[in-house]
């Protein structure tokens, strides 16, 4: 049985994500109401008063721009299950792939079996712009595009499925079978949509009443609409099945340091700590943060490329020092970053 949580209210959910999640302020606050009010529906349809339509969410945003990360925090918060899947893994049934239904198949495993936490827990299906409509040249059919659009939309309206184990269990012999229904399960759907700019141009263009009022210099991503996402090849249908869309900004300089420095879980204190636990305290200048913060910018990388850039950065240090036990403190400063000089060691 579901309970509504009445403490985590849309402000509370939204100042949990501020703890661990920089930027994306209004992103948040469209994901806060929609959750709640996703799980305040499964709490009227137990009191069987009311029968509300499903709040399913589209992200649209850059890489490295906080989708997958706003997920996962996201499930931590609300204490439910969630399995992040790849949509260009999917193929239409049929052709050699997944099917969309090891969908479910992976949430009930990762639920331990139990069908009814599976039925309230969250899905995000991720690069779901790589599933656009397009034909293979060779057959003309579309096998990993609409198709699979097709098959996804049932899951996500919601329909009964009967799963299979994914470790095959048996009972006397008999192979047991999962029967799950996907109404109340929670779809968040995200994707990159590089390119899809040209097709908010065009439609702008041709809007001449509106094309006074937006400044060149601003993101033209923050002007998507559903005709611009049924262009780009996202089939009406499925839309439909996401009325809730929100969009990630691209992250700037500022907003990638204080993701360096600022969250409970920032990657410093991450790469600081792999230093503590073997004695040696390691200290970050603030220019070379922000020229860390500068190549993630210049690569188009966002915040899902921080780590990689400490990893390159650290790594002779990394190797070094475990076997330096002399050493107590170590300096990473500006010169470190640019020029790939040897940090400040400090010894006993």
């Amino acid at each position: 049985m579901i309970e509504l949580n009445l403490y985590l209210t849309p402000e509370k959910i939204k100042l949990e994500l501020d703890k661990y999640i920089i930027g994306q302020s209004e992103t948040k606050k469209i994901l806060s109401v929609s959750v709640y009010n996703h799980y305040k529906r499964l709490y009227l349809i137990n009191k069987k008063k009311y029968i509300l339509d499903k709040s399913n969410i589209l992200f649209i945003g850059p890489t490295g721009s906080g989708k997958t990360l706003m997920v996962k925090t996201l499930a931590k918060i609300i204490n439910v299950p969630i399995i992040i899947v790849d949509a260009t893994s999917f193929t239409e049934a049929g052709y050699v792939g997944e099917d969309v239904e090891t969908i479910i198949q992976k949430l009930l495993h990762e639920c331990d079996y139990n069908v009814e936490l599976a039925e309230k827990s969250i899905i995000y299906i991720d690069e779901i712009d790589k599933i656009s409509k397009k034909n293979d040249f060779f057959s003309g059919k579309d096998v990993s595009g609409e198709g699979v659009q097709q098959s996804l939309l049932k899951l996500i309206e919601g329909v009964n499925i009967n799963i299979t184990p994914i470790n095959e269990k048996k009972i006397n012999q008999q192979q047991i079978i999962f029967n799950i229904n996907t109404n109340n399960i929670l779809f968040i759907v995200g994707g990159a949509f590089s390119g899809i700019e040209n097709f908010i141009n065009n439609r702008i263009n041709k809007e001449l009443s509106f094309i006074k009022k937006i400044n060149k210099n601003v993101n033209l991503i923050n002007y998507t609409n559903n005709e611009d996402l049924i262009n780009f090849g996202i089939i009406p249908e499925f839309l439909g099945r996401l009325p809730i869309v929100a969009i990630f900004k691209e992250l700037n300089i500022y907003e990638l340091i204080h993701i360096l420095i600022k969250p409970k879980n920032s990657l410093l204190k991450q790469f600081c700590y792999l230093f503590i636990i073997e004695g040696v305290n390691i200290k970050f200048s603030f220019e070379s943060i922000k020229e860390i913060a500068r190549i993630a910018v210049k690569k188009k990388i966002g915040a899902r490329g921080l780590k990689s850039i400490l990893e390159n950065i650290l790594l002779n240090t990394m190797y070094i020092f475990p076997s330096k036990k002399e050493i107590k403190f170590i300096i990473i400063h500006k010169e470190v970053i640019i020029s790939n000089k040897k940090p400040i060691f400090l010894y006993n």
